[in-house]
């Protein structure tokens, strides 16, 4: 792996490009989350796929898909981050998240499963948290069934998992998110099997966009409160989504969301994660560094 460029602040993002297996690239990030410094929180942010298939409307991460990064092409982004910080392999980090989710759906390579197996012999990180977003792809149920035996064997307790939602309403999903996926009694019927007693709840993501509807009624009728929880984000200005006039629901100007108070008292645990303005101007947004790149 030979890193050609990078970009970012120390204090909340860098991000860096990579050129891999014949000349191939993809983009990985570390980031912490002010105020709060690096031995407290830090994340690193791994792509999975030399681009992605599915091509969601807002994301630029699905530029030019080129196949599946091995195992070890995706351990050598969390060797390069971690040798960086900590030579020794000692990760020294109360919350050390590694997230399979920056350029590439994770669910279509199996090796993201054998990395998430290896990472504790990889490193001393007491603090280690393995992240999967997925969108839940339709023909992946053997990469979920794996997943949920490593995660009852290996990380009880010590596993973050969310499913990349968006809207309630099926067809505006299905634009948004153009492959076949999971519906929601499927994702229900699983994160019921995922969650157990003192785990972290299931996150339901909702990248929200202006137009893009969040009705409580319809996710109570297949996610308990007691075991999901939603989580939304503002729609990052990507060039796919200014391509597809896309706006974001979530400024940060605006204080009061009536969404956010109709699903609190639905009884949902609601996290608004809007992150840092200046992530807009790095450019740590998925595949939007590497698309200004090329």
């Amino acid at each position: 792996m030979k890193i050609v460029a990078k970009v970012g602040r120390e204090d909340i993002a860098m991000v860096y490009i990579a050129e891999m297996n014949k000349g191939k690239k993809i983009e990985f990030v570390e980031s912490v989350q002010p105020p709060l410094p690096r031995e407290k929180k830090w994340v690193l942010i791994l792509s999975t796929l030399y681009g992605c298939p599915v091509r969601c409307r807002f994301c630029d991460a699905g530029d030019d898909f080129q196949g599946k990064l091995s195992k070890d092409e995706i351990i050598s982004q969390i060797d390069y981050l971690v040798r960086m910080r900590f030579p020794e392999r000692k990760v020294s980090v109360e919350k050390f998240k590694v997230q399979f989710a920056r350029m590439g759906e994770p669910a279509f390579n199996q090796d993201v499963l054998d990395v998430i197996m290896e990472l504790p012999n990889l490193y001393n990180a007491p603090g280690l948290i393995p992240c999967i977003s997925t969108i839940a792809p339709e023909g992946t149920d053997g990469f979920f069934e794996r997943l949920l035996d490593i995660k009852k064997r290996y990380y009880r307790e010590k596993f973050q998992f969310q499913f990349s939602i968006h809207t309630t309403d099926m067809e505006l999903r299905d634009w948004l998110v153009p492959v076949k996926k999971w519906d929601f009694r499927k994702m229900a019927e699983y994160g019921n099997l995922f969650y157990e007693r003192g785990d972290r709840k299931i996150a339901l993501n909702f990248a929200l966009a202006d137009g893009m509807p969040v009705e409580p009624d319809i996710l109570l009728h297949h996610f308990s409160p007691d075991k999901f929880l939603i989580k939304i984000t503002p729609v990052n200005p990507t060039y796919q989504a200014t391509k597809n006039k896309i706006s974001s629901y979530i400024l940060p100007e605006k204080k009061e969301y009536p969404v956010i108070d109709a699903l609190s008292e639905a009884g949902y645990e609601v996290l608004l994660s809007i992150g840092e303005l200046e992530e807009n101007y790095i450019g740590s947004n998925c595949g939007q560094y590497i698309t200004n790149y090329k």
